[in-house]
């Protein structure tokens, strides 16, 4: 059997990456994109950069511990990064990095579509619990 180099080792593991295995790392990244403070963080940051203090105005009811949580595990998979200005006080600005941005058509048509059609679903909801 012929060696891999770790290049030609991740290629192969890419081939292989499939949802509905239990081992597949894109599970634990689908996982942190259906929550629901992740796809607001998103949708808000592809309107412009936002500093924390305007993040958190925009999301009503994230709490602080949430929103730094939700921030930190965005900038480590690389979908959005975060700069720090040395001013009194220390500015923080978030903004989507490239990876985040090619995710905003599908995270803002998520959003879009939840708006549009929740009356819908209110309404197949008190059907559905109306029935014996």
């Amino acid at each position: 059997m012929p060696t891999m180099t770790a290049a030609q080792r991740r290629a192969a593991e890419k081939i292989d990456y499939d949802a509905f295995l239990a081992q597949c790392p894109s599970r634990q990244l689908l996982d942190r994109l259906s929550d629901k403070w992740v796809t607001l963080v998103l949708a808000a940051l592809g309107e412009q950069p936002q500093r924390y203090s305007q993040l958190a105005r925009t999301i009503a009811g994230v709490s602080q511990k949430m929103l730094t949580q939700t921030l930190r595990t965005l900038e480590r998979d690389g979908l959005l990064t975060r700069t720090v200005t040395a001013t009194v006080p220390v500015t923080v600005t978030y903004e989507l990095t490239a990876l985040g941005r090619s995710l905003l058509e599908v995270i803002a048509g998520l959003k879009l579509w939840a708006e549009s059609h929740m009356d819908d679903v209110l309404e197949a909801r008190a059907s559905y619990d109306s029935q014996p």
